[in-house]
């Protein structure tokens, strides 16, 4: 049966901006509302990064603790704190952007930045400097100048679309530039989305029509707790499962959420069980005011360690990060860390380049 045509309208519409209208459904704790009353004085600072939440995922937070989703989606005033080394760019994603909002760092991929919007703005976000910032829909003149960009660069073998959320566009939009950008062949999809974890009825029998015009696709999600695997969100990804996309998770390695073994194991026998590959497991990047949400690396490594003796090779992702100062997306492993310093951990890149990553905690 197909979805009632307002279903994505609705989906989106369900969608709280306003610190007056979330305490009409919880009551805020103190760093919560001091979060906002600095907010509403500090909007143009590039480290602070709006507030948006769905009704859904609200609905999964109790009122009294502060659970592994409630810091997921309410900001803190902690969020204000910024360290030497944090940035608003951490991955340096502006060194690298040929083109206004298209990111060419890997050889044989591109990442686009179809919209700045995301129906919930994650409090651990690494794209601060771009999510949120009202850019709104990539145009049409700029998806014309990236496909441009994807007919000459022959080297270029996988279009990431990401943001923001990419699902924030109509349907209809998403298949436009879809098509504009599927301008030769082989060009492989990669649709990254927080959609079927925070707004699971965004996932419509429409929208999987469209995205089906454009196989080979795959879906990449982001569930960083059990507690997200829930009925609908469930659906959301067996529809996808169902219709031939490949589906991966990555999760984000966060203290206070998702820094135990066994919460993450269960987690990805969850995902396992419907289909989904655990694919990533990220530390934290040195995103401005997110130094609260970051495990330490030494610690991040035991965990890991641990984990892989709880799940088979099929439920353990890889366990990378993105290397200080856009050094790139590493595979960590206990050969990665070189040394401790003064400064930190000294990391190494695929060509023996060295890093530092700062030790906290």
């Amino acid at each position: 049966m197909e979805d009632d045509p307002s279903q994505y309208e609705k989906s989106l519409m369900e969608r709280i901006t306003d610190p007056g209208a979330l305490e009409n459904s919880i009551s805020l704790f103190p760093e919560e509302k001091e979060y906002f009353f600095r907010f509403s004085r500090s909007a143009s600072s590039d480290a602070v990064l709006p507030f948006a939440v769905t009704e859904y995922y609200l609905s999964l937070i109790s009122r009294e603790t502060r659970g592994p989703l409630r810091r997921q989606c309410i900001p803190e005033i902690a969020e204000f704190s910024v360290l030497p080394y944090e940035t608003p760019d951490p991955l340096y994603e502006e060194k690298f952007s040929p083109l206004p909002r298209m990111v060419h760092r890997y050889r044989d991929r591109i990442l686009v930045l179809v919209s700045d919007c995301c129906a919930m703005y994650c409090r651990h976000c690494f794209r601060r400097h771009f999510a949120g910032r009202g850019r709104g829909f990539l145009l049409f003149e700029e998806a014309e100048n990236i496909a441009y960009y994807l007919k000459e660069h022959t080297e270029v073998h996988e279009v990431i679309l990401s943001g923001g959320d990419p699902l924030m566009l109509p349907d209809e939009k998403l298949g436009e530039f879809l098509a504009l950008l599927k301008i030769r062949r082989p060009v492989v999809f990669r649709l990254a989305t927080r959609m079927p974890a925070v707004s699971p009825s965004r996932i419509t029998e429409s929208l999987i029509n469209v995205l089906s015009l454009f196989k080979p696709l795959w879906i990449v999600t982001q569930f960083n707790h059990p507690r997200e695997i829930t009925e609908e969100s469930s659906s959301a990804l067996t529809r996808f499962v169902e219709k031939g996309f490949p589906v991966l998770n990555q999760t984000v390695l966060m203290k206070g959420i998702n820094d135990k073994p066994e919460i993450l194991a269960l987690l990805f026998h969850r995902l396992l069980e419907l289909s989904v590959k655990p694919y990533y497991l990220f530390q934290g990047d040195l995103a401005s005011g997110t130094s609260h949400f970051r495990v330490p690396l030494e610690k991040s490594f035991t965990i890991y360690e641990a984990l892989g003796k709880l799940v088979s090779g099929s439920a353990l992702p890889v366990f990378a990060a993105d290397l200080p100062g856009g050094g790139g997306k590493i595979h960590l492993q206990k050969s990665s860390l070189k040394r401790k310093d003064e400064e930190g951990y000294v990391l190494t890149d695929s060509q023996g380049k060295e890093y530092c990553y700062p030790a906290e905690g």
